[in-house]
């Protein structure tokens, strides 16, 4: 058992807390103790793809890759490259064996440009080696015509290598047109125009507000206004956001999550953001809802956006929201919005 364990990624063996459980009064809340919460556990499909590679067997990464882009389940395909390519990076092994096995392949070519930008994203010379990456998002976005990934990936890419407002018009309609309310294209355009705005959040709140309202009730887009408030409340610059436009962002992403089972890896992600918005509003009812039905499913954003040690500050808060109003005041106009994130990264 140990050297089956030592064979998988990291992301999936449990990440347990080293602080001691306190198993009933979280237990009373509703809430899985502290060393039962996990950090990006993957879904049902993506976590078996995960064991094979670290085994270095592609095939199941190759199914599932396949399987999504047969059925347009393009968020899933999205989130699914975007786990395999960091996988790659760190154990590129497997992946190099099924690029050489089917190098013209989609999802190899998906992945591969993903795997690209993820190498130089924190580079110095981020923007000079990221033009030399433009070759490989070209040959995944040519390789199946419909799929908009690509073009998230293109999103990334333009943020990153400071591309002009012109070419990121080309690109960000050419995403719209394959898939009008895509989570993942919106979210990089979102970054994209926060970076142009910086200091202007107001642009960034009408790009979510505009996009959340033309999609669909169950879209994973109508919680593009919560990272809008997220990134407000982290900046720490610009001028303010009224009280009202931040609730009524927080209220959309709780219509959202409402909408998922509890206790489901999927949407996770949200509703750790979502959790970090409600508290900062000082919704502290509505928080341990949240975390109800996060259950034992931390994730690194936002948390790691915040702290070096995402589980630990994840398991803090939701420490402080279970144990009633703390010493901190809450959010507040005028108050330079609070806890400070890390400058956007990939």
């Amino acid at each position: 058992m140990v050297g089956t364990m030592a064979l998988l990624p990291p992301f999936i063996r449990a990440s347990r807390s080293s602080r001691p459980a306190r198993n009933a009064p979280h237990s009373a809340a509703g809430l899985p103790a502290d060393d039962e919460v996990l950090l990006d556990v993957p879904d049902d499909r993506l976590g078996p793809a995960l064991v094979a590679a670290g085994l270095g067997a592609y095939a199941p990464a190759a199914e599932l890759l396949a399987h999504t882009r047969e059925r347009a389940e393009w968020e899933y395909r999205d989130r699914y490259a975007t786990r395999l390519a960091a996988f790659a990076h760190s154990r590129p092994e497997w992946f190099e064996d099924w690029r050489a096995a089917a190098p013209r392949d989609p999802d190899v070519l998906l992945v591969s440009a993903q795997l690209a930008v993820t190498r130089v994203w924190r580079s110095p010379a981020r923007a000079e080696l990221l033009r030399e990456v433009s070759p490989l998002i070209t040959a995944a976005a040519q390789s199946d015509v419909r799929d908009p990934v690509p073009w998230r990936i293109a999103l990334d890419h333009a943020r990153g290598s400071r591309a002009g407002h012109k070419y990121f018009g080309e690109l960000w309609a050419a995403a719209v047109r394959r898939a009008p309310h895509h989570y993942g294209c919106h979210v990089a355009a979102k970054r994209y125009l926060a970076e142009s705005w910086h200091g202007s959040h107001h642009e960034c709140f009408d790009f979510a507000d505009r996009a959340a309202q033309d999609a669909p009730a169950g879209a994973l887009v109508q919680a593009l206004p919560a990272r809008a408030a997220f990134a407000y409340l982290t900046d720490g610059c610009g001028p303010e956001v009224p009280r009202e436009r931040l609730d009524a962002a927080a209220d959309r992403a709780v219509a959202l999550s409402a909408r998922f089972p509890a206790a489901d890896p999927w949407p996770a992600e949200i509703r750790n953001v979502l959790t970090y918005v409600l508290v900062r509003l000082d919704r502290r009812d509505d928080a341990l809802a949240q975390l109800r039905l996060i259950g034992p499913y931390a994730t690194s954003f936002p948390w790691g956006r915040l702290s070096d040690d995402p589980l630990g500050h994840f398991l803090a808060v939701r420490e402080d929201v279970r144990s009633g109003p703390s010493g901190s005041p809450p959010w507040r106009p005028g108050n330079g919005h609070g806890e400070r994130a890390r400058p956007l990264d990939h």
